[in-house]
């Protein structure tokens, strides 16, 4: 089976390395790179990759970020990439199709490309497998991190602590967030990949590029124009989910993977 790789780091010149390597086999297309885990979710969707290499270190949205945004399911194959310690290295010995621990050398790429042909060649007869193991892997890893339980605002001259159990929903404005936590708006200094990295996805879904919201405040979904949803809060309020978030969107609040 030819391969379609997609390349995600948020080093330009670990990117260059590995598309240099990719252009020596023939059997490889190379449909672009990215350097950040948002642009990757999107890229996937887009491109349609059967092979991803994946940084698993990047600002904002990493690795573990992609693959809960695109969704176990629909995940391409992994080739990791990644400086983790060997604990972490082990972990994903079982469930990715392989991985790189920087710096690699040419023999040991081209042995990880030896090896994603030969799963591709499997993967259309076990591809929901593929995509369970790979989200028991990516589980069992944001089970060891540690999310923010509260939120620190600078709010005239003072430090206002914000629970994150508190929050509702989030939106992107400028150069800040704003933490909608029942009556009160809290406006704190910062993106929307660097919040979504300190939230634990388990409580918290992004609906479109602006707005994540906080799952147990959600009480349904309506449909609206141009294949795009409404979220309906409990309080009443509307959240748009665009069309490049709609599936995993669905996925997560019927309690699928």
């Amino acid at each position: 089976m030819s391969i379609r790789a997609l390349i995600v780091d948020d080093e330009p010149l670990a990117r260059r390395r590995i598309r240099a390597l990719l252009e020596r086999d023939p059997a490889v297309k190379i449909l672009g790179e990215c350097g950040d885990g948002e642009s990757a979710v999107e890229a996937i969707s887009r491109k349609k990759p059967n092979l991803v290499f994946l940084d698993v270190q990047m600002p904002g949205l990493d690795g573990f970020g992609v693959i809960e945004a695109v969704g176990a399911q629909r995940m391409p194959a992994v080739v990791f990439v990644t400086a983790f310690d060997e604990h972490a290295v082990r972990a994903f010995e079982k469930h990715a199709v392989d991985y790189l621990v920087k710096p690699f050398d040419d023999e040991r790429f081209a042995d990880a490309v030896s090896h994603a042909t030969r799963h591709l060649d499997g993967r259309a007869a076990d591809g929901v497998a593929a995509g369970a193991r790979l989200l028991k892997a990516v589980e069992s890893l944001e089970a060891d991190r540690e999310y923010a339980a509260r939120l620190l605002v600078r709010c005239e001259g003072r430090l206002v602590v914000v629970p994150v159990d508190e929050i509702d929903w989030i939106s992107a404005e400028d150069n800040y967030v704003v933490l909608h936590a029942g009556k009160a708006a809290h406006r704190m200094r910062g993106t929307m990949n660097d919040t979504v990295s300190r939230l634990d996805p388990r409580s918290f879904l992004r609906v479109n590029r602006s707005t994540i919201v906080a799952t147990d405040r959600v009480r349904e979904l309506q449909p609206a124009f141009h294949g795009e949803y409404y979220v309906i809060l409990k309080d009443g309020g509307r959240l748009v989910v665009s069309r490049g978030y709609r599936e995993r969107v669905l996925e997560r609040l019927a309690g699928t993977p």
